[in-house]
């Protein structure tokens, strides 16, 4: 059976975008995952507000999140959370 130009179309144009979507989500698991245990190993345990921490993490550039993850003790991220 031959399937239609059209429809051979839609289907292709549907398994790219899905890939594309499966692609975004797994960077954006491995990006948290990263933080996760960037977060774990300076400071030896995630607290609950390093999920606020994380989340914030995310939606900035590694260039701006790589610095803060590296210049920040303790005290800073949960005192500017602890404040939500």
């Amino acid at each position: 059976m031959r399937l239609t130009p059209l429809y051979e179309q839609e289907r292709e144009q549907n398994f790219r975008e899905a890939f594309r979507e499966g692609e975004q989500q797994g960077m954006q698991q491995g990006q948290r995952l990263l933080l996760e245990n960037l977060l774990r190993a300076r400071f030896g345990s995630l607290e609950p507000v390093d999920t606020a921490i994380i989340e914030t993490l995310l939606a900035k550039p590694p260039e701006e999140s790589a610095p803060l993850l590296l210049q920040l003790s303790r005290e800073e991220p949960i005192a500017w959370f602890g404040q939500n």
